[in-house]
């Protein structure tokens, strides 16, 4: 016979607090309505966050696109550091500019919050984070759930994951089908490491080494936490202004993969890309891991980003506007290649990076 409890039971004695939870949407529902869209309908605290879709009447003929994503193991560095403000821009990034690729434009989105337990004012950061990232990519934030798991996760532990949605008009997707041979390949700077390869770093420069997160760096000019936690830019709608005003065939997002792998993915079969590594100099973090690692260079590139976070396939003739018009954004921009006529759809890096 099974033992009789000497006690009653309750959810918040097992390690989950509805009160607190509660306060956590009530703190955040400041942010949530900065990352509005008129096509929202409604506030946060229903069951489902809805979205007036008669905007979509405007198009011909509309196309949903989709993405899911998280931040991987950076959240472990905002978590050590304790700012979480920041860790939404890397969960939009992620999302959006996955999204804008093919041409889409970010309409609304919804995260997912797990945590060992609910502070309010830590889940109300992490929501201000994605609130005003959501803003720079011009989408809404449509929802979200935060979810308290005592025992899977320990208090001060949370991962974050989101899904997003956007709509492009059938005849102006952009991908493999448009690339062309001449076409030369656009590369938009990043911010940093962006949020991909984060295992690989914090194996390098924390456990390798013994380095604190708030040792100063003289190659970074800050301390190592400050550093690995540069939000990732967001390119969502500077790439959709290069779309609508530019002869732009194809994007590519460099995340995992790095730059080789993910610009492979928006090639047709038939036709190959080249890379100058001389057109620009990584900043100064690719190279500290590189050393401190003695990572070899091929590794290191399918793994980071090496300064390159989006990457635009456009017609030869427009590559001065394309590069204008991102620099009028404030994004940096050069062109770092060409797609050639030889077949296997393989893409080379050639060259020194400069220095």
């Amino acid at each position: 016979m099974p033992e009789v409890a000497t006690h009653i039971p309750s959810y918040e004695a097992a390690g989950v607090s509805i009160t607190e939870g509660d306060r956590a949407v009530a703190l955040m529902k400041e942010w949530v309505d900065k990352a509005r869209r008129p096509e929202v309908v409604g506030h946060i605290g229903g069951f489902a966050g809805m979205f007036d879709a008669s905007s979509l009447k405007t198009y011909e003929h509309p196309l949903l696109a989709t993405s899911a994503d998280g931040v991987g193991t950076k959240v472990a560095i905002a978590q050590q550091v304790d700012k979480h403000d920041t860790i939404g821009f890397d969960l939009v990034g992620m999302l959006v500019d996955d999204l804008v690729v093919c041409g889409a434009e970010p309409l609304f989105m919804t995260d997912y919050i797990a945590c060992g337990k609910v502070v309010p004012e830590r889940i109300t950061a992490i929501v201000k984070g994605i609130a005003e990232a959501c803003v720079v990519a011009g989408c809404a934030l449509l929802g979200g759930e935060t979810a308290e798991h005592p025992g899977l996760l320990g208090p001060d532990d949370y991962d974050l994951a989101g899904s997003t949605t956007g709509v492009v008009e059938a005849d102006a997707v952009l991908g493999p089908e448009r690339v062309r041979a001449g076409d030369v390949l656009v590369a938009m700077a990043s911010s940093g490491l962006h949020s991909n390869g984060y295992s690989l770093v914090r194996q390098v420069l924390l456990q390798q080494t013994g380095w604190s997160l708030e040792r100063h760096v003289d190659e970074l000019g800050r301390t190592l936490g400050a550093e690995l936690l540069e939000p990732t830019r967001i390119y969502a709608l500077s790439c959709l202004e290069l779309a609508r005003h530019t002869d732009t065939h194809a994007m590519s997002h460099i995340t995992g993969g790095g730059i080789a792998a993910n610009l492979a993915r928006v090639l047709p079969k038939h036709l190959s890309a080249k890379v100058s590594r001389n057109t620009w100099t990584p900043q100064p973090i690719f190279d500290l891991v590189r050393e401190v690692g003695a990572i070899q260079l091929d590794d290191l590139e399918r793994t980071l980003n090496l300064g390159v976070g989006m990457l635009a396939v456009t017609a030869a003739d427009d590559a001065d506007a394309a590069i204008n018009l991102l620099a009028d954004a404030g994004l940096p921009a050069w062109v770092c290649g060409e797609v050639v006529g030889e077949t296997g759809g393989e893409v080379t890096l050639a060259g020194s990076y400069a220095v």
